[in-house]
């Protein structure tokens, strides 16, 4: 075991293996997806459960990137609230997108028992934290927008937010029941373990060399041995290598970083947070907490905890857990680590057709699980298919970020120094 995978706690306590060996052959499939994370495998699963021939590469482990450090909240929806949607992509693009990401818990979740996946599913919602008394009206507004599209929200009030997790440090909540949380590394190696058993041939340590469309068909090379494919999905976000090919994701790199303790003492597991939901704030510089089924609170923030910026993220969270749970002041953790989002300009996801019978998915801004769940699963339909109604935005030809570097090094500079000023 490296120490990055004694670093992530999800890989000490993932109760899903796959068996996912290197490439060592040639091969023609249906289908071909570069990238073992959320998305790609919810498309192998679903390619596969359609009775396609489908191939995942993917250069490292099995969710060895944001699908393997995220923090696990199965959110519905993204996080823009509704109005700013539908204002970006107009209003009957938004409401449809809207409609379908506000499902994408209930996808993720029916998925989870289909299969069996062993990933510690709990859905009892999520509370959106309100950091400050002025963004009790954010919580407000993002609720009655909620309600007019049929989301079950509901506002929590201080002394009801306190009760559910079990601090006072916020002045209200909005309680979304259709989310949850899972050990978001489990869930995708359990979509990639299902996906396996369907047919699929799931393929880590396979860096993809180079991909060209030639003769009317899709060639990957990687480990030295072709794949040919009639289509091809892109699933790489924000962890793609370089190769030799015709497109690669444009996006602001933003990373988060989370620490974990031991697991708590049974007497603080049943005030910490004791209905299992999973919490993030409103602040400008996000933070979030939950707990695992071991009991274990765990801390996140933006933030590169790797970084110039290292020392300073670990004196925030140990100053954030003290802060919000007094009674574990002096309490350390057990694990440390960080992953890197996809952000895009607009906190939009984005669907580019860079060639024929071709897609990338990517930009979930913060919110992986169940949109890429969603994008990859409706990717390999529309591929399959040669349908793209069911994709939940509509194809793009090209897609460019600019200043993505000096955008990135603001988002960090935010985060040392507010979690410099709140240390």
């Amino acid at each position: 075991m490296t120490s990055e995978d004694q670093a992530i706690l999800w890989r000490n306590s993932s109760l899903e293996h796959v068996d996912a060996p290197p490439l060592s052959q040639h091969l023609a499939v249906d289908l071909l997806v570069v990238g073992g994370g959320f998305t790609g495998c919810a498309a192998a699963l679903e390619a596969a459960r359609r009775g396609a021939s489908v191939c995942v590469l993917e250069a490292e482990a099995i969710a060895h990137g944001g699908s393997g450090r995220n923090v696990g909240l199965v959110n519905a929806g993204l996080w823009l609230p509704p109005d700013e949607v539908t204002e970006k992509m107009g209003l009957e693009a938004g409401r449809r997108l809207i409609q379908i990401l506000g499902d994408g818990p209930q996808r993720v979740f029916s998925i989870i028992e289909a299969e069996g996946i062993a990933c510690d599913a709990v859905r009892n919602g999520t509370l959106h934290l309100a950091h400050s008394r002025a963004a009790v009206g954010e919580l407000q507004e993002r609720h009655r927008q909620g309600v007019l599209y049929g989301a079950p929200l509901k506002l929590c009030d201080e002394t009801e937010t306190a009760r559910r997790t079990g601090t006072p440090a916020y002045f209200g909540s909005l309680w979304d029941a259709r989310a949850g949380t899972v050990q978001p590394l489990s869930y995708c190696r359990g979509l990639a373990r299902a996906a396996r058993a369907s047919g699929a041939a799931i393929h880590a340590r396979t860096a993809v060399a180079s991909l060209r469309y030639r003769d009317g068909q899709w060639m990957a090379v990687a480990n030295g041995h072709t794949v040919r494919a009639q289509a091809v999905l892109l699933a790489t976000n924000a962890y793609q290598r370089q190769f030799d090919g015709p497109f690669a994701p444009q996006f602001t790199p933003v990373s988060y970083c989370q620490f974990a303790t031991e697991p708590l003492p049974e007497r603080q597991r049943e005030t910490i947070l004791s209905g299992g939901e999973g919490c993030w704030d409103t602040a400008m510089v996000m933070s979030s907490f939950r707990t695992d089924k071991a009991g274990r609170l765990i801390v996140g923030g933006v933030g590169n905890s790797d970084g110039p910026g290292s020392r300073i993220h670990h004196a925030w969270a140990r100053r954030k857990l003290a802060s919000l749970f007094p009674a574990l002041q002096g309490t350390g953790f057990s694990h440390a680590w960080r992953g890197r989002i996809a952000m895009t300009k607009d906190h939009i996801p984005k669907v580019v057709a860079f060639g024929p019978n071709a897609y990338a998915c990517f930009g979930y801004s913060g919110r992986g699980i169940a949109p890429g769940t969603v994008f990859g699963t409706s990717a390999a339909t529309a591929l399959l298919t040669g349908d793209a109604a069911g994709l939940p935005v509509e194809p793009i030809g090209s897609y460019a970020e600019q200043f993505t570097v000096a955008k990135a090094a603001y988002y960090e500079t935010g985060a040392i120094l507010t979690h410099a000023v709140r240390s």
